[in-house]
């Protein structure tokens, strides 16, 4: 039940001619221009050439799908195991690296339940990533925000996906050897952890600003940090120990910044400004404005007016680039970055990202609790939300939500939210509504961070009609944030059809129509217009969705981190019970346009006979501490 329309992505902003901002500085030899050349190596195919004894595996089922041919960079030569769900394939990069993604390219047996892990010494195994329902074919395992740096890396099955082994076209790895200390003039970020406060998904993150890489011609879409859309976004770079630093080199694609800042830190929290642009440099900047298509790459080669000290360096942005898309409109996107260098001496191969949160301890208590069997709604709990004033209208939907006890009620122990026609009736915001229905929340009343959420509730069932149980981030009205980036957990949403439900999440990398969600059929002839209790589980590891206390959807923070965008569920949300009419979701399926979009005359019909309600007879929230 997305509550925001989501913009739509740059997906291809082409660049051209470098171009230098400040004094240029001659780099080494031995730096940047070494690493450009490996930094998009499959360092597995590398290390196996040098040394075909380093694959090795469990077992094969012949020797004509030997461990190495997973590694040889032939996508047409297989690895294939012997007939057993526990089978592994690893392989010894020959020196150690930090791993900023993995490529399984499967044959038809796949596995359905894996494992990727990474160690320092071959015999103590970390993960860092694992599959829980796998279906095969080209699979990318990111690491950010993970540490994973080691030596030797594996797969480990946990169960097949076909009755055969498990079997690899290609077993790829990338990434490489962090910058040491150094006491010579060197780029002290290679490699090297990279922050940011937002990015779009899950292959423009922060890692890709120090893989030592970027397009020779700064034109591909590939290697490169890109924010969401927003000015006040910060790109940063760990250095691992206290640096002195004369020159930042800021490799970016066609959505550079205007304006910005460079910052140094020596605690990561308090930040010095050591750099910006002159006002002459930046009315230059923002004097070209052309077309996506047109768009050129910057390269930006600061030298600072003194060298800096600290062991964090952070671009952050202050002004967008400009373009007309098409003209004379003047679009913004956000900020999109190939290579953060940084050029001094000092720092450390140490550097590291933190540990993920773990899993709370304690047992679940009751925090907030609502069985509607008070004369009227409770609103002290509760918060009515009006069209027009809590919020405007979203996805394409045809009524107005209003504060109305002809909407909203509670009677004989349930709440009530009821759907109403009346042709031309309601003006809202700014516009004339045919359908008034209703919407509650517990923003500003009770926002919280984990728990177990449920609620059950009687649905109606009709082709539009779209009830919802949900939890929104609390900071999606933030300017700076907005949906998708506050996260959007979909407990339980009904299009009107009697035999099943969703679930979902939403955020930046994975919403909307691209959203993480499954649909849920109910057991034995059940339907949506009898009573069921829908629930989510939400921890600092993931999402446990069920309907009737069944498993319906699960999904781990890691395998969203891994393979679609940010985890931007470590902050409060809040409950949203809402019963909605036509529009995007309810369109999609049953692809009605007239008389109303998602809406058909037969459920307009029914409306305005009366009896469209979605009931809620409880909602509970319990949290662990």
């Amino acid at each position: 039940m997305s509550s925001r329309t989501p913009r739509l992505l740059l997906t291809a902003l082409t660049t051209a001619a470098v171009l230098t901002a400040g004094p240029a500085v001659a780099a080494p030899t031995a730096g940047p221009l070494a690493a450009a050349a490996a930094w998009d190596t499959d360092r597995a195919a590398a290390a196996y050439a040098a040394n075909p004894a380093g694959a090795t595996a469990s077992g094969s089922e012949n020797a004509g799908v030997a461990p190495g041919l997973a590694f040889d960079g032939d996508g047409a030569t297989r690895w294939s195991s012997d007939f057993a769900d526990n089978a592994w394939i690893r392989l010894d990069l020959g020196t150690t690296i930090r791993i900023d993604r993995v490529v399984l390219d499967w044959e038809a047996a796949y596995g359905k339940r894996y494992v990727l892990e990474v160690s320092r010494n071959g015999t103590d195994w970390t993960p860092f990533y694992t599959e829980t329902d796998g279906t095969g074919g080209s699979v990318t395992a990111h690491t950010y925000p993970q540490d994973v740096t080691g030596r030797y890396v594996r797969m480990r099955g946990v169960e097949r996906g076909t009755p055969w082994g498990y079997s690899l076209y290609s077993f790829k790895v990338y990434g490489g050897e962090p910058a040491p200390a150094s006491t010579t003039r060197t780029n002290l970020a290679l490699n090297h952890p990279a922050y940011a406060n937002f990015y779009q998904h899950a292959g423009n993150s922060p890692a890709f600003v120090t893989d030592g890489g970027r397009p020779a011609d700064l034109k591909a879409d590939q290697s490169r940090w890109s924010s969401d859309w927003n000015a006040d976004r910060w790109v940063s770079v760990d250095l691992g120990a206290r640096s002195t630093v004369d020159t930042v080199d800021l490799y970016w694609e066609a959505a550079y910044a205007v304006d910005y800042e460079l910052q140094v830190s020596d605690d990561n929290r308090t930040w010095r400004t050591v750099y910006r642009p002159s006002a002459s440099e930046v009315a230059s900047r923002r004097a070209d404005v052309k077309s996506p298509g047109e768009a050129v790459g910057l390269h930006d080669s600061v030298r600072l007016p003194q060298p800096a000290t600290g062991r964090y360096v952070r671009m952050l942005g202050k002004e967008r680039r400009s373009f007309h898309n098409p003209a004379p409109a003047t679009a913004q996107f956000g900020y999109s970055l190939y290579e953060f260098e940084v050029w001094g001496t000092g720092g450390s191969a140490a550097a590291a990202y933190p540990a993920l949160p773990a899993e709370q301890p304690g047992s679940y208590r009751t925090t907030f609790f609502d069985d509607f069997t008070t004369a009227s709604l409770d609103r002290a709990k509760w918060r009515v939300v009006r069209t027009g004033t809590e919020m405007g209208s979203v996805n394409g939907e045809s009524q107005a939500y209003v504060d109305s006890t002809d909407n909203i009620r509670q009677e004989n122990g349930s709440l009530v939210l009821e759907a109403k026609h009346c042709k031309g009736c309601t003006k809202a915001g700014g516009g004339t509504y045919d359908f008034t229905s209703g919407r509650i929340d517990t923003n500003t009343r009770f926002d919280f961070t984990y728990g177990r959420v449920s609620a059950r509730m009687k649905l109606p069932v009709g082709d539009g009609f779209w009830p919802a149980f949900w939890l929104l981030g609390s900071n999606v009205d933030d300017p700076t944030v907005s949906w998708p980036a506050s996260g959007e957990t979909d407990i339980m949403e009904n299009i009107g059809y009697g035999d099943w439900t969703s679930t979902a999440l939403h955020g930046p990398g994975y919403s909307a129509d691209g959203n993480i969600g499954a649909r849920q059929t109910y057991p034995n002839g059940g339907r949506a217009d009898q009573w069921h209790t829908y629930a989510v589980e939400w921890t600092p590891t993931g999402m446990k969705f069920s309907v009737d206390d069944r498993l319906v959807q699960e999904t781990t923070r890691n395998e969203i981190e891994s393979t679609r965008g940010a985890w931007v569920f470590d902050h409060n949300q809040y409950v949203i019970l809402n019963l909605a009419l036509g529009g995007a979701y309810p369109a999609g399926w049953n692809k009605v346009t007239t008389p109303y979009w998602g809406l058909p005359q037969s459920s307009v019909d029914r409306i305005a006979a009366g009896g469209v309600r979605a009931e809620v007879d409880w909602v509970r929230v319990e949290q662990k501490g």
